[in-house]
């Protein structure tokens, strides 16, 4: 159980932002949720999405750095942050469905999407669910399948209820929620119904293996997730197959990032996520205007 609250709780204690240029801020009505998001910067855009029982303050000083050379659409996902809650489950196939919405009705062709742990999950699913709206992929910290995780997180992922949630009431993650929710009082709420995401299983492996978009995977070298998982994910995104040749023409369009020194805990707000993400945006792709 502690190391779940941890999980989502100490991104907050290392996510320090900085003063920014105020953002434009919206709610998009789209399958029924009210939807909140903040526009940061101008240029390509990126639509970035925060992990379990957080907000979009979650990347700290990341948003910032990115929005010095993109549009950065950041989301507080259903439940999360200023976006109140609905009466269905939490899923990532309903959330992807969102966020592709939100991505049309924003009236852009396509964008990049970029998600940390439970928001990974999300892009993960917006890319193999709606392709066409997604111009390139960015996962960090999350598997394809359940048993990616490491045998200790699972089992942690099991005691979450919303029984469980006064345990989090110190945590700055609830702390946070308190300050900006529509409705505070839903935080059991919340709290359980990531619990029942968390225990779902899943295997992902046939949507994952279609991605056509551009991809970058990123790990901690100490994350949650097995190293394992993590070369299988890059294998099944077409990575690792065969030598790219010395002018890199066998190279696929997948990437895979394992940053030194970082965990689970830290990644999204590390500048080193930015430092790796930004070269990968940057490249031009098939279709750009």
């Amino acid at each position: 159980m502690a190391a779940v609250i941890s999980l989502a709780a100490s991104a907050y204690a290392s996510a320090q932002t900085p003063m920014t240029p105020a953002p434009k801020t919206g709610y998009a009505q789209v399958n029924g949720l009210n939807l909140y998001y903040e526009i940061h910067g101008a240029g390509r855009p990126l639509v970035l999405l925060h992990g379990g029982l957080g907000s979009i303050e979650m990347f700290g000083p990341n948003l910032q750095t990115l929005a010095n050379t993109r549009q950065v659409i950041a989301v507080d996902l259903q439940a999360h942050g200023h976006t109140a809650d609905i009466d269905r489950p939490l899923s990532y196939e309903a959330m992807g469905d969102d966020i592709a919405a939100l991505i049309t009705q924003l009236g852009l062709r396509r964008a990049d999407v970029m998600g940390y742990s439970l928001g990974a999950g999300v892009a993960l699913r917006t890319a193999v669910q709606h392709p066409d709206v997604v111009r390139t992929l960015v996962v960090v910290s999350t598997p394809f399948k359940r048993d990616g995780w490491y045998p200790e997180i699972r089992a942690a992922m099991q005691q979450i209820t919303a029984a469980t949630a006064t345990q989090m009431l110190p945590s700055a993650i609830y702390k946070h929620y308190a300050r900006v929710a529509p409705n505070p009082s839903d935080w059991p709420a919340l709290v359980g119904k990531i619990g029942d995401l968390l225990r779902r299983d899943y295997d992902w492996s046939t949507g994952v293996a279609a991605i056509t978009a551009p991809t970058l995977i990123v790990f901690g070298d100490a994350d949650a997730v097995r190293p394992a998982h993590v070369v299988a994910f890059f294998e099944l995104l077409g990575g690792g197959k065969k030598d790219a040749g010395w002018d890199g023409s066998s190279m696929s369009t997948a990437r895979l990032a394992m940053l030194p020194g970082l965990t689970q805990y830290n990644i999204a707000s590390s500048p080193t996520l930015a430092a790796t993400v930004t070269p990968f945006l940057d490249v031009p792709v098939s279709g750009d205007e």
